[in-house]
């Protein structure tokens, strides 16, 4: 039987959160130690997660204002372009994911005339979260470009593709003659989490490329991966990529231990002030 002065077992039996289970949901945004009434959840944790599920569903059919996307994205120094996917609707793009994949035609013929054969393209597609990309896209793009631009990478124009989902790179960059394509695309929103991004990595992307064949960064958003480490592992990931001339399984991502380290570094190097510069 649950006993109620226990500080783990308290928030089963009564409508607190003990200090045992404020501390460890401090660590993590899992719904972990929920207050209950009764046989059920209590009053708050209950509207809680119906708000989370309410949000999460909105994220889903939330709509891409590509036209703002594609001013924020102008101001970084790269033509930008848009494009569609065969997916003519949302509620299609829901049911079908396979069209979700491939461009449309008028989309791929615009795309092939602007081909350039560059190292590089950057698709950014609203997935599932489009709430994700309109808020977490630019600002990764701003903080990853400078690093890209010194290593040389000569980058196609941004494309901003819509009802898209990851595969919608490979496409892309088969019709522009880019060497390797970074999709940054809503994930799947979660009960804690409608506006998380990720970012998806692919050399030599073709038609037929796989999943097996991409890299991915994961939980892209500032209460995950912070906008400046996600820019770190862009830059690293396709460093690696143009270095080793793959991607996906075969490639070992090593950009924790490299981020690390850099960390490290950083915080073993004086300061100006120390070192009066």
């Amino acid at each position: 039987m649950t006993d109620p002065t226990d500080p783990v077992e308290a928030p089963f039996a009564s409508g607190r959160v003990e200090p045992a289970w404020s501390t460890l949901r401090s660590l993590t945004a899992a719904r972990i130690g929920l207050a209950r009434s009764g046989a059920s959840l209590a009053t708050a944790p209950l509207l809680d997660f119906r708000l989370a599920h309410a949000l999460a569903r909105d994220a889903v059919h939330d709509a891409l204002d590509a036209a703002k996307l594609a001013a924020d994205a102008g101001a970084l120094g790269l033509p930008v372009l848009t494009a569609d996917s065969a997916a003519g609707d949302r509620s299609t793009y829901l049911m079908r994911p396979d069209l979700g994949r491939r461009l449309d035609p008028a989309s791929a013929a615009m795309l092939a005339a602007n081909a350039d054969n560059s190292d590089l393209v950057i698709v950014v597609a609203d997935g599932l979260s489009a709430r994700a990309v309109q808020a977490h896209a630019v600002p990764v793009l701003a903080a990853t470009l400078p690093a890209l631009r010194a290593e040389h990478w000569r980058i196609a124009p941004l494309v901003i593709a819509r009802q898209g989902r990851v595969a919608i790179g490979d496409a892309i960059a088969t019709a522009m003659g880019a060497g390797a394509v970074a999709v940054l695309i809503g994930e799947r929103p979660g009960l804690s989490a409608p506006d998380s991004m990720g970012a998806y990595l692919t050399w030599r992307p073709r038609p037929d490329s796989t999943d097996a064949g991409r890299n991915c960064i994961s939980n892209i958003r500032p209460e995950g991966i912070s906008y400046d480490m996600a820019a770190f592992k862009l830059a690293s990931l396709l460093r690696a990529l143009r270095t080793h001339r793959l991607s996906g399984v075969g490639l070992k991502d090593t950009t924790d231990a490299e981020a690390a380290a850099h960390a490290a570094t950083a915080a073993l190097a004086p300061s100006d002030k120390q070192s009066g510069t």
